[in-house]
């Protein structure tokens, strides 16, 4: 082997492209940078949209809605009955690192590859729990414990997925699924595989990469720490 041909492999082991962006191996991103909506488009009209940049906390004696100020760094659904957001960037196989808050009744969803959706609920105290759920993969899989904390505490997403495998015609060879889901440290999915896209996704059709796409058309919520690092 040529010192060049080593060295292209070499550099192909320790980065792991998606589109528009090279990953060194391990190395997180972050494609919300927390002072603005660059890098991110909005699935319904943007005229529509209630997202914004900023703090947020429950407003004192209505825990079902935010109190939101313009000076922070997390990413802010400051109403419901607005838009879908999704990143303009795409991955493959990946490990997804986010923190949520919800108010009292609020509804949203985090969107895998922008198709494949972990339900964000209040499920707080609930001693059964359904489908649309706090931590279930919504139509696919129910959460093993409710591990849910209670309205504005911030809560931790972790969530490894592996991507739908595709030969060179675009057949699909292996569904996507996923690896590992953990809810506030707590294991609530594990090897769950999915046979095709959640309704309503940023396009219904699945793909070898994908945005992170969060849901914004129901209820207000929060987000922030989001990380993105490439799985092996």
């Amino acid at each position: 082997m040529t010192f060049v041909l080593r060295s292209l492999v070499a550099a192909l082991a320790v980065a792991i492209c998606t589109t528009g962006t090279v990953f060194a191996e391990g190395k997180a991103l972050e494609p919300f940078n927390g002072k603005d909506l660059s890098g991110w488009k909005t699935k319904e009209p943007a005229s529509r949209s209630k997202w914004k940049v900023g703090t947020s906390k429950l407003v004192a004696n209505h825990p079902d809605k935010i109190d939101f100020s313009a000076s922070g760094s997390e990413l802010v659904n400051t109403e419901g009955h607005g838009v879908d957001i999704y990143s303009e960037a795409k991955f493959g196989d990946h490990r997804i690192e986010v923190e949520v808050m919800v108010p009292k009744g609020s509804n949203s969803g985090i969107y895998v590859h922008g198709e494949y959706e972990i339900q964000v609920l209040d499920s707080y105290g609930k001693e059964k729990i359904g489908g649309g759920d706090m931590g279930a993969i919504y139509q696919a899989s129910l959460p093993k414990v409710n591990a849910s904390k209670a309205p504005g505490e911030w809560q931790k997403y972790v969530i490894e997925f592996r991507a739908p495998k595709f030969d060179d015609a675009g057949k699909k060879t292996a569904n996507a699924k996923f690896l590992k889901v953990e809810l506030n440290g707590k294991l609530i999915h594990e090897n769950v595989e999915m046979k095709g896209p959640t309704p309503t996704g940023v396009s219904g059709k699945e793909a070898a990469e994908g945005p992170i796409m969060f849901q914004g058309d129901h209820g207000a919520v929060a987000y922030r720490n989001l990380k993105i690092t490439p799985l092996e």
